[in-house]
């Protein structure tokens, strides 16, 4: 009963959905394009016993490439297939893989939908990243005897609490999964409460700490910094959300009272964020370039906006110093990983509940340094400008972290192997 009622208000927002995908279409037209893959219209690729994995957006994406890879090596026989659900997802898959794999939007949660979407990949079995919980796609997959397997699964008190009274039917999905594969002690425990399965449950790390970093990143961003000035500050705020890029101006106005030719590369996270960002720099007085319009910044510059996606890696590369945006304002944090691994030191706000333990294992080897403000922020980056070796130091510190860490990725396919073992579905021998 509790899904049918699901299943009904999941129809009837339907025409919401649409409204909300059109509106913000018309501020990223990428949203209008490729709409009938969101209700599984899409020509069927032709092939059998596919590998699928579902990355919701970039990060996601991001954190997922060393796991496609090495199934995509474990299983060469079998197609690869990757959904999204955001445009910008999807233009990452696309950017990093090109025709490697097979790539659509992850339909709505409708069972006509997902039934569609099945029908035309036909999954040997699916590996979903985080905790993408959609009750019509697991009970579906169950049902049609698809083992899925979550990874890099993380679960927010604030998550747990928000399932509410639907608990019952998110607690039926995700016991639809043949193994949870949690980040952290603390996701365990959250998601063994959601409803998790014991004995299908267990800690395997987070996969981010797998990520890469090819020598062509390092050298991109060594060209970018050639072009502005190798002397100079330069550091990122990266991932920024409304409320939070004015606080970052006002530190790097402090900044730039000590270091007259400092640079801010400001990175917001969402598209249509990019323009207000623009015009804020601009009306409070800063030598403003963007990245679609000048290219680089040069030497006259004081914020750069990176108004594209897909390129926050070779910025980071480029920067001294990374602050990670979503953590200002109670958002909850973004991805640490990417500029720790870097070797860059990082500094975040107060709010980093998305990314809590690896926020607190970061901030605890004195990796991270977090602020409360945009004062405590101007002058963490002082400081750190001031003192070269201090910042050397959190960066050793951080790859120290992440070298610890490594080994979610073999982890994680060992599971797929074992699941797929236990299913009678065949491993790829």
């Amino acid at each position: 009963m509790l899904r049918l009622l699901y299943t009904l208000t999941m129809y009837l927002m339907t025409p919401v959905i649409l409204y909300r995908l059109a509106a913000r279409g018309l501020r990223y037209r990428r949203y209008l394009s490729r709409w009938k893959e969101r209700f599984g219209f899409f020509p069927a690729p032709g092939f059998e016993n596919s590998s699928w994995v579902h990355a919701v957006s970039v990060g996601e994406v991001n954190a997922a490439v060393p796991l496609i890879e090495a199934l995509m090596l474990r299983y060469p026989e079998a197609p690869m297939v990757v959904t999204t659900v955001t445009p910008t997802g999807s233009e990452r898959v696309q950017k990093l893989f090109g025709d490697r794999v097979f790539h659509v939007y992850l339909p709505y949660d409708l069972p006509a939908s997902v039934k569609r979407f099945l029908n035309r990949v036909r999954p040997r079995f699916a590996v979903v990243m985080e905790t993408e919980i959609w009750p019509n796609l697991f009970i579906t997959c169950r049902e049609r005897a698809i083992p899925i397997v979550v990874t890099n699964a993380r679960l927010s008190e604030r998550s747990l609490k928000g399932y509410g009274p639907v608990r019952p039917l998110a607690r039926r999905a995700i016991r639809c999964a043949n193994f949870v594969a949690a980040q952290s002690p603390v996701d365990a425990e959250r998601l063994r409460t959601l409803g998790a399965a014991v004995s299908r449950l267990a800690v395997i790390g987070n996969l981010k700490f797998d990520m890469p970093v090819p020598a062509s990143l390092v050298e991109s961003g060594a060209a970018l910094r050639e072009s502005w000035g190798t002397r100079r500050p330069v550091w990122i705020a990266a991932s920024t959300h409304e409320g939070e890029e004015l606080p970052v101006l006002k530190a790097h106005s402090a900044v730039l009272k000590r270091y007259p030719d400092a640079l801010l590369l400001i990175a917001p996270r969402h598209p249509e964020r990019f323009r207000p960002v623009v015009g804020v720099c601009r009306s409070l007085g800063f030598s403003t370039r963007v990245r679609s319009e000048d290219g680089s910044a040069d030497d006259r510059c004081q914020c750069f906006v990176v108004d594209t996606m897909g390129e926050l890696l070779q910025f980071y590369a480029a920067s001294d110093i990374a602050f990670v945006g979503g953590s200002l304002e109670p958002i909850g944090g973004h991805n640490l990983l990417e500029p720790a691994a870097l070797g860059k030191p990082v500094i975040v706000g107060p709010h980093t509940f998305n990314t809590e333990e690896v926020a607190a294992s970061l901030i605890e080897a004195k990796a991270v340094l977090r602020v409360t403000d945009e004062i405590e922020l101007g002058a963490a980056l002082i400081r750190l400008f001031t003192h070269a070796d201090e910042g050397q130091a959190m960066g050793q510190a951080a790859q120290t972290v992440l070298e610890r860490e490594r080994g979610a990725v073999a982890r994680t396919v060992q599971i797929v192997e074992q699941v797929l073992g236990e299913r009678g579905v065949g491993s790829g021998e």
